[in-house]
């Protein structure tokens, strides 16, 4: 897993966070509870390519066992 992408979750989770607060506080929270929806959407769909990956060797490792 590349160290950028790590990077890239934190600060997603940093912005998402934030705009919590704000929204939360000025009496929005449908628009808080969407952004964190959106914020975790993005996050899975950079994830998707690794966890993929690691299905696919766990699937090769379970075909060498038998």
């Amino acid at each position: 897993m590349d160290f950028s992408l790590i990077l890239k979750i934190a600060v997603v989770g940093i912005i998402i966070s934030i705009l919590n607060q704000i929204l939360k506080q000025t009496g929005r929270d449908e628009l808080a509870f969407l952004s964190s929806l959106a914020g975790l959407v993005l996050v899975l769909f950079w994830l998707l390519p690794y966890l993929t990956e690691l299905f696919v060797t766990i699937e090769r490792l379970f075909i060498m066992v038998n």
